[in-house]
């Protein structure tokens, strides 16, 4: 759809005063890691994509606002495997709760200039050859067999960034330190945080790859692809301290989400034979991970 400059100024003010509120007021509730607070300040990201939403419905029509909502829900489901990969790297960098909310700060910010590319070079792609369409199906198809065999040991020592790093700069191996870079004894060097981050921001491109291609199954216009990704990323820091306690508890999450994965898959590869509503889409998704979410805990 086409759309003013002066609308896009405006939703990136207000991207920007989110990402100020995040860091300037959320942060400090973020950093006692309250699972009471966390869901509070996570409900109130997933109401502002919801306002998000309902303007889209008043303006486009609810075809379109529908698009954002699965969109929405797409990649803030698959957003929830990837902080089960934040965890792990926590933990294998010893990071404390009180630092790792500065890590997922820049980390999201970090994830939202990374999409901005992936989602312009992914729609000039779809709009310039319809085919793409069908390799996107097969990363999908490729994702989610990655998601059921996936194993629950992460070597985050095995990252070719990691190893690129410590072969060229100094590493600062005290914990509990604030900073991404530190000066010692005249020597510049880096902290496991700033490993920490790089590791993080380097999975989230591999993540963005498997994710993006879901979100154009359900629409290829860019601007749902952008504003929904966008609105499911903001929420992230906060979602990641809401499920702390409970994250290993998803067992089956990632189930739900191949069976996602192949069902959207599936939706691409016969689109020319029969189309599938968008509401019933929702649907499936919907149902698929409420499930395997429910049967988790049972």
């Amino acid at each position: 759809m086409g759309l003013s400059l002066w609308f896009w100024i405006a939703f990136h003010i207000l991207i920007i005063g989110c990402l100020f509120l995040d860091l300037k007021v959320f942060h400090r509730y973020l950093c006692i890691a309250e699972y009471k607070t966390a869901w509070i300040v996570t409900g109130f990201w997933v109401l502002l994509a919801l306002i998000f939403n309902l303007g889209i419905y008043f303006w486009q029509g609810p075809e379109v606002a529908l698009q954002f909502f699965s969109g929405y829900i797409m990649e803030k489901s698959l957003s929830i495997d990837n902080l089960f990969v934040f965890l792990l790297i926590f933990q294998a960098f010893q990071i404390p709760k009180k630092q790792q909310q500065r890590v997922l700060f820049w980390g999201v910010l970090g994830a939202l200039f990374f999409r901005i590319g992936f989602i312009l070079l992914g729609a000039k792609l779809v709009h310039s050859f319809d085919w793409v369409l069908y390799i996107f199906a097969v990363i999908l198809v490729f994702t989610a067999y990655k998601l059921l065999r996936k194993k629950t040991v992460f070597d985050v020592h095995r990252s070719f960034i990691l190893k690129i790093l410590k072969i060229f700069f100094p590493i600062y191996q005290v914990k509990n330190i604030d900073f991404f870079i530190i000066k010692e004894r005249g020597k510049w060097k880096i902290t496991t945080l700033f490993l920490a981050l790089l590791v993080i921001e380097s999975s989230d491109i591999l993540f963005a790859i498997d994710s993006i291609p879901a979100v154009f199954a359900i629409t290829t216009d860019p601007f749902i692809v952008y504003t929904s990704n966008i609105f499911a990323i903001l929420g992230l820091r906060s979602l990641y301290f809401a499920l702390y306690q409970s994250m290993e508890k998803l067992h089956y999450l990632r189930f739900g989400l191949a069976g996602v994965l192949l069902f959207i898959a599936v939706k691409i590869i016969f689109a020319p034979v029969f189309s599938i509503p968008i509401s019933f889409s929702l649907i499936i998704i919907l149902l698929i991970l409420s499930f395997t979410i429910i049967f988790s805990f049972f």
